[in-house]
């Protein structure tokens, strides 16, 4: 019985669980991350992201943590492979985000502007989702991206952008 619950503990991504304490050590990720392009169907056109793919749990936890910047059209993509509702936070981010929930066919749930750097505070859709883009603060509002537009990636299966 310890080793199934042992098994199930680890099965859980850290995006689901409260942030860690904020003396707790988290590693960065040991291989470089997956690179891919996705692009965003809005009202006013297609916009263009270069996005490094996080779908590993310690890729996951650990995010964009301790980056001091980000390319203008530069983003990550976490991809939980399965739909659940993902608990986000700041701890250790430098740089203010947008999040994007995205659905399982690649439609933009809920947008958190604005994300504060450090904070511990848990950002939730409420909902399950598929996946979570993170590009630098205010971009999504400069390029008039809104809930209901389309991202389109071949984790969503409605693109293969390459």
């Amino acid at each position: 019985m310890r080793t199934l619950l042992a098994i199930a503990a680890l099965s859980i991504s850290t995006s689901l669980l409260p942030p860690p304490p904020a003396d707790a050590q988290i590693e960065a990720p040991s291989d470089a991350l997956e690179t891919s392009s996705l692009s965003i169907e809005s009202s006013n056109g297609m916009h263009g992201f270069d996005i490094e793919i996080a779908d590993e749990p310690d890729e996951i936890s650990y995010g964009l943590m301790n980056r001091e910047q980000l390319g203008d059209d530069a983003g990550m993509l976490f991809d939980f492979g399965n739909r659940r509702e993902p608990a986000m936070y700041m701890r250790n981010t430098l740089i203010p985000l947008d999040m994007l929930f995205i659905s399982e066919a690649g439609s933009i749930i809920m947008i958190a502007r604005n994300t504060v750097p450090g904070s511990l505070r848990t950002i939730s859709p409420g909902i399950p989702v598929k996946g979570v883009l993170e590009i630098n603060a205010g971009r999504a509002a400069e390029l008039g991206i809104q809930p209901g537009d389309t991202v389109r990636h071949p984790i969503f299966g409605n693109d293969a952008a390459e």
